[in-house]
């Protein structure tokens, strides 16, 4: 399994939390590699933490320090906070380095391949009558993009899917005042962590970021007779959206169209594009429909049938405006396992 493979199939961001809606979530997201590689922006070692998917803090193995990457942050956590956050992460980075060396001997890996030992951990929080109250803790660990140990908070044990995490799975179950502190901290200090972050950042979370719109197409490679019709939505906040190509007004079913789903940008707002094939000399009206809680109508966008790598008398008979764009698809690779200082994997 690639290292690209792994970043990029196996993220487990968890369930949708617009910030608009009766739920939010605090999660933390470590990700270590076996080894260096010479890839931009990737680093041995990340970490960062997500405020209803927001990115609000980052830290990595370069610069060796927690930053804020939210001003609201910056502004309102002290000096001390990001010390001690930067000291907390890197002795996470230390074990990381040492765990993910220890799965590598125990699942017997090529020590010339990168591998990836992940954690995230966190917690939800929903509406119950007028009050917002925990509804959901997670702390799950994966290896190489499987699954390898998760925390069952309801029975306060450790679950094993796979044989190489039992013998962690029975180490940490035989101390547990670790699992009694695991409990404690998904139900109570992590949701008060999470109110006071959604204190902080309520009003830019609650007003959002709305979506620009682009509407283009390419001629398809694998049928010169047809194009690729493309809407694209970016730089939208909350994550929740809903867009779909329409013909003559009506939207064209799901399964005849091909979607990147939701995907996060570099600045914690979101992107999407769906795409549907058509006949080079088709007489039809298409446009993008995208709805999202920043709007207060949907937004419309018609395509004039202009092909961007065609002559332009190669197609004809469409109406509508082309807003063209390129979207840069911004993968972060993370995805998950739970430590806490005093946790090893191995013996």
């Amino acid at each position: 399994m690639t290292l690209f493979t792994v970043l990029c199939s196996a993220v487990l961001l968890g369930a949708v939390v617009p910030a608009w809606s009766d739920k939010h979530s605090l999660y933390y997201i470590y990700t270590a590699l076996s080894k260096p590689v010479n890839l931009p922006g990737i680093y041995e070692f990340t970490a960062m933490g997500l405020l209803d998917d927001r990115q609000i803090d980052y830290y990595n193995s370069k610069e060796k320090r927690k930053i804020p990457t939210q001003h609201w942050m910056k502004e309102k956590m002290q000096e001390d906070y990001w010390e001690k956050g930067t000291q907390s992460r890197k002795s996470k980075e230390q074990w990381f380095n040492v765990n993910v060396n220890i799965l590598m001997n125990r699942l017997r890996d090529n020590e010339s391949d990168v591998h990836v030992l992940q954690w995230r951990h966190g917690c939800e929080i929903e509406k119950q009558g007028n009050e917002l109250k925990f509804s959901k803790g997670i702390d799950e660990y994966s290896y190489d993009g499987e699954n390898f140990l998760s925390f069952d908070d309801k029975e306060s044990q450790w679950v094993a899917p796979v044989d190489a995490a039992l013998p962690t799975k029975r180490k940490w179950d035989n101390v547990p005042i670790l699992n009694q502190y695991t409990k404690g901290y998904l139900e109570k200090e992590c949701v008060d962590w999470l109110n006071k972050f959604r204190e902080y950042g309520d009003e830019e979370l609650r007003n959002g970021s709305p979506p620009v719109v682009h509407v283009f197409a390419k001629r398809c490679t694998s049928d010169k007779t047809e194009l690729k019709l493309t809407c694209m939505a970016t730089g939208f906040y909350p994550k929740d959206v809903i867009l779909t190509i329409r013909k003559y007004r009506t939207s064209l079913p799901e399964e005849d169209t091909e979607s990147t789903g939701i995907r996060p940008n570099h600045d914690g707002t979101f992107q999407q594009r769906k795409s549907v094939n058509i006949k080079e000399d088709e007489k039809a009206e298409y446009d993008c429909f995208v709805s999202h809680s920043t709007l207060k109508e949907p937004i419309i966008v018609k395509w004039d049938g202009q092909c961007k790598d065609c002559t332009p008398e190669t197609v004809s008979g469409m109406i509508g405006a082309v807003i063209g764009g390129v979207l840069m698809l911004a993968v972060v690779a993370i995805v998950v396992v739970v430590l806490k200082k005093k946790r090893i994997i191995g013996e």
